[in-house]
């Protein structure tokens, strides 16, 4: 049997755009003792440390831990695109799980550039190649335009083709998206948008305009996880559980189904949260709050369906009926998700825990979902990878 792992503390900083950050070191530093001081720990106690991070040299951990403590653990790095930080936090339950540790910290941070993302590599493959490839098959190339824009953007296209979505339905995502963040005092673009203003910016990649792509972000986000045992030996917070968890990667149908829905991780993200609902015995409508990787609004509307929170081609009636917010089904993203909190590459995993073990303490004040019991967290990667988590709320030493 595997030990139990709770979240006993997070920490997090305020996301900024690149010419308003502190640099990355700082950053993850920062973040490590804010989830230590939340834990009620010393960093003397962590016994490993998982570090993730997409745009930086190798032991660029250590460099941001070695500011916090020299306490020699072993020090990960992680890389995975954007779903390092989930990735992180994945390692960071299986050391804690197994018994090969009993408090181990998740830290993800990115100082980032501003631009669109691209290759930092240019002397060797890329390791996108087969999902570039089998877009230009699907849809062709364009030139100039944000590479993960296309990918996005295409997704959103062949949804909009066999279930006639409408433009203007993911435009109200990235509304929502702001409405929520301006609750948020660690989101990046606080101030709300309407769905005029969302559809005039320019066009990225048609559906997809400006105000419906996430930003360039720099910022930090940290977890402290241990066993149970540790927890009531220290005292410690332990009323948030780790109830499942499962991280999956591409299979041949990702490429060969035609489908760039497929190509982007839509059956990466049904899987991974299916083993989820199983392992834990429950299912989507069981769910109260879920933070989801919004990185484009297609994204959102799609992981909709590919959750199962609504059938395939419903994510359109979810979205209009207000069930994606305060008052309706489920409260996607209080933080304000990827695109309007921001989506510094690292970080983005372990912010989105943060966020729901606010809410499952009921201290996530104005964004607060009332009576939150079980949170689901959705974290994805091109390239590909996807982490999936539930969390849980009961009683603990506290």
């Amino acid at each position: 049997m595997s030990t139990q792992v709770t979240v006993v503390g997070v920490g997090m900083v305020p996301f900024a755009k690149p010419s308003a950050s502190l640099p990355y070191n700082q950053l993850g530093a920062m973040a490590t003792r804010a989830a230590l001081a939340d834990a009620g720990i010393d960093y003397t106690q962590v016994e490993q440390a998982y570090v993730g991070h997409v745009y930086g040299d190798s032991t660029s951990g250590q460099a941001a831990l070695y500011d916090v403590g020299l306490s020699g653990i072993p020090i990960v790095n992680v890389n995975n695109n954007c779903a390092t930080g989930s990735t992180a936090l994945f390692l960071a339950r299986q050391a804690i799980a197994s018994g090969a540790a009993e408090c181990v910290l998740a830290l993800g941070f990115e100082q980032m550039q501003r631009g669109a993302l691209g290759a930092q590599f240019t002397d060797r493959p890329n390791p996108l190649e087969r999902f570039q490839a089998t877009m230009e098959g699907l849809q062709g190339a364009a030139p100039g335009t944000p590479v993960a824009a296309q990918y996005f953007g295409g997704a959103a296209r062949r949804h909009m083709q066999e279930y006639d979505t409408r433009a203007d339905t993911f435009g109200r995502i990235a509304v929502k998206a702001r409405s929520h963040a301006a609750r948020n005092p660690l989101a990046v673009f606080r101030e709300p948008i309407t769905l005029e203003e969302v559809m005039a910016s320019p066009t990225v990649f048609d559906p997809m305009t400006r105000l419906q792509c996430c930003p360039p972000t720099c910022g930090a986000a940290a977890a402290i996880l241990c066993s149970e045992a540790f927890a009531r030996k220290h005292g410690l917070d332990a009323r948030i559980t780790i109830a499942a968890q499962a991280m999956t990667t591409d299979r041949a149908d990702s490429f060969d189904s035609g489908d760039m829905r497929r190509l982007i991780g839509f059956d990466m993200t049904r899987a991974a949260a299916q083993r989820v609902y199983e392992q834990a015995g429950v299912g989507p409508e069981d769910i109260d709050v879920i933070e989801l990787h919004d990185c484009f609004t297609a994204n959102e509307l799609l992981s909709y369906e590919a959750l199962g929170l609504v059938p395939e081609g419903g994510g359109e009636k979810m979205v209009l009926d207000g069930d994606n917010t305060y008052g309706g089904r489920w409260v996607v993203n209080p933080s304000g998700g990827l695109l309007s909190k921001g989506h510094p590459l690292g970080a983005t995993g372990l912010a989105q825990c943060a966020e729901l073990v606010w809410q499952l303490r009921g201290t996530a004040e104005q964004r607060q979902v009332p009576g939150a019991r079980l949170a689901l967290q959705h974290n994805l990667g091109l390239g590909g990878a996807c982490v999936v988590t539930l969390y849980q709320s009961g009683e603990g030493a506290s």
